[in-house]
């Protein structure tokens, strides 16, 4: 049965700002979306756009949406699909979502049709954290990891940040994003395989320089291990603090199944390790906590 977002509540959702073992009172819903629109960006990926209530329009960034996907040909997807937040239009009531056409689930959602509905559960999760005073933000990634990285970089210019995004491709051809970040503020750095300036140890440069010339107070990324582990050297070299969203298969995303544990430092330098799932207590995580897949 589909809930208003009056009694759909989850009075313990972790939502930023809530400590992690009390309670909050972000709400969660499920939110029956009408589709205005799910249109080719290139031959690989789709920008869905719905209709949403006001729930849905409380997301932030990083958090995600748990969607039904419908059924298509000889694929139907059993399990919700966890999909994170690529914009969200408050004065239009829409929610964006950027995907790559790959599996069964997203293979359904690319069916979708404007005038069409989807089943889109949430928010969920812990976003990103802006420190008081956040003054230069980096957000680093490649392919659908840019969905993630949007939102943030929206968020932070709006927060008074300026914002350095380093923009990672095959080619120029399918850099995605590209407009939507420039047309919010952030200062847009585009890297290729094709020129070679993908190159980890390019992009790791780029932002010593760019913190040379204006210091960091937080280093983002998402979904990308070789990003991660850029992250973390860069992070212990400069002293700044570095997030990353995690992107997992899941249950319910609620954490009560429990399947999207992954070990976790219990601190950045300590050797002892813990277990979280992604669902609820992520899926942005201190890099320096997060090991490496």
């Amino acid at each position: 049965m589909i809930n208003s977002a009056e009694n759909t509540t989850s009075p313990a959702a972790q939502a930023p700002g809530c400590s992690s073992g009390g309670a909050c009172d972000f709400p969660i819903a499920e939110n029956l979306c009408e589709v205005i629109s799910n249109e080719w960006v290139n031959a690989e990926y789709k920008h869905l756009v719905l209709k949403a209530p006001a729930v849905a329009l409380a997301v932030l960034p990083g958090q995600f949406f748990h969607l039904a996907c419908p059924p298509s040909g000889n694929d139907t997807p059993y399990l919700r699909r966890p999909m994170s937040l690529y914009r969200v239009n408050r004065e239009a009531a829409q929610i964006e979502f950027l995907y790559k056409v790959q599996g069964a689930g997203t293979r359904g959602l690319a069916t979708l049709e404007p005038g069409g509905m989807l089943d889109a559960f949430g928010p969920v999760g812990v976003g990103f954290s802006l420190s008081p005073g956040c003054r230069h933000v980096l957000v680093l990634a490649r392919g659908v990891g840019l969905a993630t990285m949007a939102p943030l970089a929206e968020y932070a210019v709006q927060s008074g940040a300026a914002v350095t995004a380093i923009l990672s491709a095959r080619s120029p051809a399918v850099v995605m994003s590209e407009d939507y970040l420039r047309a919010v503020g952030a200062n847009v750095q585009i890297v290729t395989d094709q020129d070679g300036s993908s190159d980890i140890a390019h992009i790791e440069k780029l932002v010593r320089d760019k913190h040379a010339e204006q210091p960091f107070d937080l280093l983002a990324t998402c979904g990308s291990n070789r990003f991660l582990l850029a992250l973390q050297r860069l992070g212990k070299e400069l002293d700044v603090p570095a997030q990353v969203a995690l992107e997992q298969h899941m249950g319910c995303a609620l954490g009560m199944c429990y399947a999207c544990v992954r070990p976790f430092r219990k601190s950045a330098d300590s050797e002892v390790m813990s277990y979280r799932r992604v669902c609820w207590d992520g899926p942005v995580f201190d890099a320096q906590e997060t090991v490496t897949w």
